[in-house]
């Protein structure tokens, strides 16, 4: 355990961090789960509704350094992808 205030200061800081990055990964994660369970039922408006949240969540993610920009970019596509195949 840390002596210096400063120091307890940022552990404190980072576990809240921690904590907060957890559930917006978590919250994405489900997100993109339910659209391709979306995907799997060829519920297209579901599917939409899922890929618009899950990409906007993705994009706050990266702008936070939550997620990697290249992790955000290959979920978005993948996910871009698979909506435009069920389009079709």
């Amino acid at each position: 355990m840390a002596n210096i205030k400063s120091s307890k200061k940022r552990i404190d800081i980072a576990k809240r961090n921690t904590a907060r990055n957890k559930a917006r990964k978590s919250e994405i994660k489900t997100l993109v789960k339910r659209f391709d369970e979306a995907i799997e039922a060829n519920d297209l408006d579901k599917a939409k509704e899922y890929f618009k949240k899950a990409d906007k969540r993705l994009k706050q993610a990266e702008a936070k350094n939550v997620m990697h920009k290249n992790k955000v970019a290959r979920t978005s596509s993948r996910m871009a992808k698979a909506l435009n195949k069920v389009e079709a």
